[in-house]
C-alpha cells in the first residue's frame, strides 16, 4: 500500500461552474448542479460524467458525485481532470479535505480553487483508492436506495390524497351527490377559523449541539418530510423553550423567501422553530387531523394562492394573516379517519427510512477520515 504526498492540484483540477439563469433553461433530464446539489434540469450538459461538484461559497464541505452528464452552476466548483485517479474516491477525498476547511472570508465563507490546488495532501495509490471507494459507496448506495423508497412512499400518499380529495373518487363516492363541486356532507371552511398562528424564534442556528433542534425554512423547503438528522441547533441562553417548543402534529409554513412551503412534525423530538416559519395549530374544539391539513396546504390550490398573493421587492414574503386567508373543503370525520390511517402508515415507513439514513451517514462520516489518513487498513 503506497501513499503519496503532493499538492491537491497534482491530484485533480477544479474549475468554476457555468452560468445558467432559470429563464434560459430548457426542459430536459440533464441535472443542473449548484453548491447545494441538484437544483434543476436542462436539455444539454456542460460537463461529462462521472462528475464531482462542491460549493464555491456558503456552506462548505458538501461534495456531490454525479453519475450522468450534467451542468455545474457558477456557484460551484467541479473536477475537470481526475488525473488518473478513481473518480468516486476523489469525491470522498475532496469531502474529507473540505469538511474542516476554513475560509479567510469571514462574511461570506468560500473556497478559491487556486488556494485549494496548493493545499498539501496525502493520497493513496489507485488500488487503495478503489477499495476505499467501494467501502464508502456501499453506505451511499444504501442511502440512495432508501431515498428512492421514500419517493415511492411519498408518491403513494399523494396519489391517495388526490384520488380522494381532488378527483373526489373516495370510498363510497358513487352514492354521494356533488353540488357546486362539493360532495354532499362536506363543509367549506376558512383556514383562519380552524387554526391559530405563531411566529418563530429569532436566533442564529449552530451546528454544535448547544440546545434543542432549530427548524428553519431551509430544512423544509425541498421535501414533504423533516429530516431531523440534518437540522441544526438553537442556543438556549435567550430561548423561551416552552413558547417555541414543537409538538407532534404542528404544521409549519414558510413566510419568507419560499412562502407557503409546508411541513408537519411527525417525530417526538426536542425542537423549536425559527422566525421565518409560522406555526399552525388547530383551535380548541377543532378535530380536523393535522395530516389532512398538511396535504391540503401542500397541494396546488394553496401553493398557487400563496404564490399569487405574496410579494416583496427583493424576495417574496407572507404574513401569518395572509397564510390563513384560504378556504378549503373538509370531508366528514369517517373519511378523514380512514385517510389518516392509510397515509400515517406510509409516512411512518418514511420516518423509519430517514432514521436508517441518519445511522448510515453517521457511520460513513466516522469511517471517512480514518480511511483517508490510513488508520483503517484496506
Amino acid at each position: 500500500m503506497i501513499w503519496h504526498h503532493s499538492r491537491l492540484g497534482d491530484v485533480l483540477t477544479l474549475q468554476r461552474g457555468h452560468d445558467l439563469p432559470n429563464a434560459q433553461r430548457q426542459d430536459g433530464d440533464i441535472p443542473v448542479v449548484s453548491s447545494s446539489g441538484v437544483t434543476g434540469y436542462h436539455n444539454e450538459p456542460k460537463a461529462s460524467a462521472p462528475g464531482v461538484v462542491t460549493g464555491r461559497y456558503g456552506t462548505l464541505g458538501e461534495v456531490f458525485y454525479i453519475e450522468q452528464d450534467y451542468w455545474p452552476l457558477n456557484t460551484a466548483l467541479y473536477v475537470t481532470d481526475f488525473k488518473g485517479n478513481h473518480p468516486r474516491f476523489i469525491a470522498y477525498f475532496l469531502r474529507n479535505i473540505l469538511r474542516n476547511y476554513k475560509s479567510d472570508k469571514a462574511a461570506v465563507p468560500g473556497v478559491n480553487r487556486n488556494v485549494l490546488h496548493e493545499m498539501k495532501v496525502r493520497f493513496p495509490d489507485t488500488l487503495v483508492q478503489d477499495r476505499i471507494a467501494n467501502i464508502l459507496s456501499a453506505y451511499d448506495d444504501l442511502i440512495e436506495n432508501n431515498r428512492r423508497r421514500i419517493q415511492l412512499l411519498e408518491q403513494a400518499a399523494w396519489l391517495l390524497y388526490k384520488e380522494w380529495f381532488v378527483h373526489l373518487r373516495f370510498p363510497g363516492h358513487e352514492h354521494v351527490k356533488i353540488k357546486n363541486g362539493v360532495s354532499e356532507g362536506w363543509e367549506k371552511k376558512h383556514l383562519s377559523e380552524l387554526v391559530n398562528t405563531q411566529y418563530g424564534f429569532t436566533e442564529t442556528a449552530s451546528d454544535e449541539p448547544v440546545g434543542p433542534k432549530f427548524l428553519r425554512g431551509t430544512d423544509i423547503n425541498k421535501n414533504s418530510y423533516i429530516d431531523w438528522s440534518t437540522v441544526p441547533y438553537c442556543p438556549e441562553d435567550k430561548l423561551d423553550f416552552n413558547k417555541y417548543a414543537l409538538k407532534l402534529g404542528d404544521i409549519l409554513v414558510i413566510r419568507m423567501a419560499d412562502p407557503g412551503k409546508v411541513a408537519i412534525v411527525e417525530k417526538d423530538i426536542k425542537a423549536v422553530f425559527a422566525s421565518y416559519l409560522v406555526r399552525l395549530t388547530c383551535k380548541e374544539g377543532i378535530t380536523i387531523p393535522p395530516l389532512y391539513l398538511f396535504y391540503v396546504l401542500s397541494g396546488d390550490l394553496y401553493q398557487g394562492f400563496i404564490a399569487s398573493a405574496s410579494g416583496g421587492s427583493t424576495r417574496k414574503s407572507a404574513s401569518a394573516k395572509l397564510l390563513t386567508e384560504f378556504s378549503l373543503v373538509v370531508p366528514p370525520p369517517f373519511l378523514l379517519t380512514l385517510f389518516v390511517e392509510q397515509v400515517s402508515s406510509l409516512r411512518q415507513q418514511i420516518g423509519v427510512l430517514l432514521d436508517q439514513d441518519a445511522i448510515l451517514r453517521s457511520a460513513r462520516d466516522l469511517l471517512l477520515p480514518r480511511l483517508m489518513n490510513g488508520k483503517v487498513v484496506v
